[in-house]
């Protein structure tokens, strides 16, 4: 067994973990052991709105769909939409003739007049455990599906902050995305700080809500230390290294100023890495990344005059701007179904009405009082 100390973003403290055994197989581990493949699928955000609005025509009342005008009306409306659908539809018909003749592929025609926005609803915790293996998948089927130039991917990022490492990860998969030439859009409607606004940098735009948190460009670890107590009840607690700073401040080993000032001097150097990766993916920040660069978090309002954020909107309202323009796929994880649903619900039942017959008021039987 060996124990591990993590560094996490602003917000987040430090943890230590310990991990024993091997998973391998090849090592006499089993295949069991390993997760189960994510598996993804994708649906039409499009479709929505066209729901809404026949739910709402089929619940309102029609008093004037009667009156003799609004019939003819209605007759000069549709007479007139199918006119300027059809000058469209020719109109379309002839640039898909004139690419058909350039020798453009059919799909390619296709997403060219109708492009696609793929949309990824991403909510980090602090390790990314499972939700890094789905975002995984989700980028990979952008990057090998997505038209360069053409699609665009958008992604609602909500996240406080977490592992350095695992958000690193995280803000390399967002730059595929960029790196296959696919516009890149996050949207934030609460908040994106520390390693949230990590990945956040590398979009080609920032969205966020008026309120949004966004920023907190620093680093913070948080170790407690139990020597001291270990002393005091004459308890030996050993630490076993090798390497002179294989462990620098630890939870049970003696702390020393060369421990700490080597661990500060680890700290400067990923925060340092951190302000390099928000230059490289936002240049306008290079003359202000020291005022930014703070471990401060603004309001997305204030972090817009800082250069942070580049249009205040929530993502519902920027998904509607585009719904006309673009089909909006949402990728979102396919999980799997119970095997046994109608049992486990009623197994769900049987336990809530027991558990309310218990807490019903028990009855009193003391003998009525006499006047």
């Amino acid at each position: 067994m060996h124990l591990r100390m993590l560094y996490f973003c602003v917000g987040c403290v430090a943890a230590i973990t310990s991990s024993s055994g091997d998973l391998n197989p090849a090592k006499g581990g089993s295949d069991n052991n390993y997760p189960k493949e994510v598996k993804i699928r994708l649906r039409r955000i499009n479709d929505r709105y066209q729901e809404g609005k026949d739910l709402l025509s089929s619940a309102s009342k029609d008093i004037i769909g009667k009156i003799s005008d609004i019939k003819k009306a209605k007759k000069t409306e549709e007479k007139k939409e199918k006119e300027e659908q059809k000058k469209q539809d020719e109109e379309l018909e002839k640039r898909v003739r004139k690419d058909l003749e350039a020798g453009v592929p059919v799909a390619n025609i296709n997403r060219k007049y109708r492009p696609i926005a793929f949309y990824i609803n991403f909510d980090g915790d602090i390790s990314l455990s499972h939700s890094m293996s789905v975002f995984r998948k989700q980028v990979s089927l952008i990057v090998n599906q997505g038209q360069k130039g053409i699609d665009q991917a958008i992604v609602v990022l909500t996240s406080p902050g977490g592992m350095v490492s695992q958000y690193g990860l995280a803000a390399s998969q967002l730059a595929r995305i960029r790196k296959a030439g696919i516009h890149l859009v996050v949207c934030i409607d609460t908040v994106a700080a520390s390693g949230g606004f990590m990945m956040a940098c590398v979009a080609n735009k920032i969205i966020a809500a008026p309120f949004a948190v966004v920023g907190s460009i620093g680093v913070v670890t948080q170790i407690p230390n139990f020597q001291r107590f270990l002393n005091k009840h004459s308890i030996d607690a050993y630490l076993f290294t090798a390497g002179k700073f294989k462990r620098t401040v630890d939870v049970i080993g003696d702390v020393t100023e060369e421990g700490k000032a080597k661990l500060e001097e680890e700290l400067n150097d990923i925060h340092d890495a951190f302000k390099d990766h928000v230059t490289l993916a936002r240049p306008g920040l290079e003359d202000n990344i020291e005022d930014v660069a703070t471990g401060e978090g603004w309001l997305a309002v204030q972090a817009k005059e800082k250069g942070l954020v580049d249009i205040i909107m929530t993502s519902d309202e920027y998904l509607d701007s585009i719904r006309n323009d673009y089909d909006i796929i949402e990728i979102v994880e396919k999980k799997e179904r119970s095997k046994w649903p109608d049992f486990q619900a009623a197994v769900h039942t049987a336990k809530k009405a027991v558990k309310e017959m218990q807490q019903l008021p028990q009855e009193s039987y003391s003998p009525m009082a006499l006047y």
